[in-house]
């Protein structure tokens, strides 16, 4: 028996057929709301929230959360403290268990998109209990990413003025995009000799008296504190790849989201890769790893990589144009975690595990109660006026890492429950309009790594440098219901409204649509 395009079996315990919604915009949300939430009186009441997001934006989205203060400032500690190949390495390999993770999320998402997404795949999936936790440490990895973008524009206004405190503005994600591959076309040219002062720098940091992987002092052996120094890399482009998952947070409120959730997980990830990998090659081949400025703890941003590239080049005029670009990337990626943030407020309220209060949406479909609640957490930004900004955004940037790591080991375990509960219920997953590649390798893979990753987390803490123990608490702190049976995995609640709906497609009209098209 074929339902709405899957197979399923014809065993009386099957979900119901699909009930008729209107056509017209109005009448699809309300329908799919009413199926949410059990009937349309209450969804009337509370509202939902509006599907139309194109896939530009959705990608936008998670490009504006991903490429945010990680790329711009957090490398260039790793690369002090571990070397450019250390650096290379670890944000290639990471690369790819964010890979294997994406596809799982992505069909998972486009197979049921809802708000929010992830605490209601785990708590659908898997364990009630799951989708509580991971929720709520999504919601508070976002507000506190919030306070760290904030944080970290505060230290880049200092660049020009130590006195002024941290306010976000609105910025598209299109400019750090423009500037990134801007950065790395400069640093070709300084690579190949062709700055202000014909210093032609090719690999010479890689090399003696310089070294492509620092040796951590721990061990017996130098070969021993290099693999270390790799090791250590993975927690750093963690938290850099931090956000990648946005793409399925968007997931519900996506038009057309069986085409255009798999096109923006595709496009978002090898567009990401590509700025990481190629940007941590970029500043190891233009920056030396004992660079003063690369540990500064002072205010403003010369401690960016890409700021001393500039000012080693002979390049007068362009720090402060980074800096000024690195602050719009600090408010934009702040704008996409309030985002995100309230639509895990939101999932939960769904689930029953926020107060109800939190589904209120306005006409036009925003959860404005959500993102109140969210945003008033950014007040914690304020700490910065008297602890440091740099420190501030050091405290933040430790405690969100480990939740991002949790939240992708989360994703992998509800994908391998839904795999399960796809084959418990007769779901044929080639008739999937999505259909995540070399499962369920993929899944483990990604699974183990970042298990690995959370579980030796914080090892230097517990070792010693001459005699002297390496205890930090800001290091030590993020380091340490009822299974749900997959015949009885609800994968069917919220889908029939989705389904029903019919989206327009359009057809690229000349050469310029079909290349805005592949690029957006």
């Amino acid at each position: 028996m074929e339902k709405d395009g899957y197979a399923v079996n014809t065993d009386p315990e099957s979900p119901p057929p699909p009930p008729t919604y209107n056509n017209d915009r109005k009448g699809s949300v309300l329908g799919e709301a009413a199926d949410l939430y059990g009937s349309v009186q209450t969804a009337e009441h509370y509202g939902y929230v509006e599907r139309g997001l194109k896939s530009r934006h959705i990608q936008f989205i998670a490009l504006g959360g991903t490429i945010g203060t990680g790329l711009f400032l957090g490398i260039g500690g790793a690369l002090a403290d571990y070397g450019p190949l250390s650096i290379l390495l670890g944000y290639s390999i990471t690369g790819l268990a964010i890979f294997a993770m994406m596809q799982c999320l992505g069909e998972m998402a486009t197979w049921l998109p809802l708000p929010g997404a992830i605490p209601q795949m785990c708590a659908r999936y898997v364990d009630p209990a799951m989708g509580f936790a991971v929720g709520w440490n999504n919601w508070y990895s976002s507000a506190l990413t919030l306070c760290a973008e904030i944080s970290a524009a505060a230290t880049v206004i200092g660049y020009w003025n130590d006195d002024i405190n941290p306010s976000a503005e609105f910025c598209f994600a299109a400019i750090k995009i423009i500037t990134i591959v801007g950065l790395l076309l400069l640093s070709l040219i300084l690579m190949l000799g062709g700055g202000p002062n014909h210093d032609r720098l090719g690999f010479r940091y890689w090399k003696h008296p310089y070294t492509s992987m620092v040796a951590l002092p721990f061990g017996a052996n130098a070969n021993t504190g290099r693999f270390l120094s790799f090791f250590s890399t993975l927690v750093n482009a963690a938290f850099s790849y931090g956000g990648v998952e946005m793409v399925a947070v968007a997931a519900g409120e996506a038009e057309n989201p069986r085409k255009n959730i798999p096109k923006a997980v595709r496009r978002v990830f090898w567009r990401i890769m590509f700025f990481y990998v190629l940007g941590s090659l970029a500043i190891g081949v233009t920056v030396p790893y004992t660079a003063e400025n690369l540990t500064s703890k002072g205010p403003g941003a010369r401690s960016s990589p890409w700021v001393i590239a500039m000012v080693n080049a002979g390049i007068p005029a362009l720090p402060s144009i980074i800096n000024a670009v690195i602050l719009t990337s600090a408010s934009s990626s702040a704008n996409a975690f309030l985002y995100t943030g309230s639509r895990y407020l939101f999932a939960l309220a769904q689930n029953g595990q926020a107060p109800a209060l939190f589904l209120k949406c306005s006409k036009a479909g925003v959860p404005w109660l959500s993102v109140a609640f969210t945003a008033s957490f950014s007040l914690l930004t304020y700490m910065s006026a008297t602890a440091g900004s740099s420190t501030v955004f050091g405290w933040f940037q430790t405690l969100t890492t480990i939740s991002s790591l949790f939240t992708w080991v989360s994703v992998c375990v509800a994908y391998i429950r839904f795999r399960q509960a796809l084959a418990a219920q007769n779901v044929d997953r080639n008739s999937l309009v999505f259909k995540s590649p070399y499962q369920p390798y993929t899944a483990y893979f990604a699974l183990v790594f970042f298990s690995i990753i959370i579980l030796f987390n914080g090892w230097e803490v517990f070792t010693k440098t001459g005699g002297v123990k390496n205890w930090d608490t800001q290091d030590f702190v993020t380091a340490r219901t009822k299974v749900v049976p997959p015949a009885e995995a609800d994968i069917w609640t919220g889908k029939a409204a989705v389904d029903a709906e019919v989206w327009e497609e359009r057809a690229p009209r000349n050469m310029l649509e079909r290349v805005w098209f592949w690029i957006a």
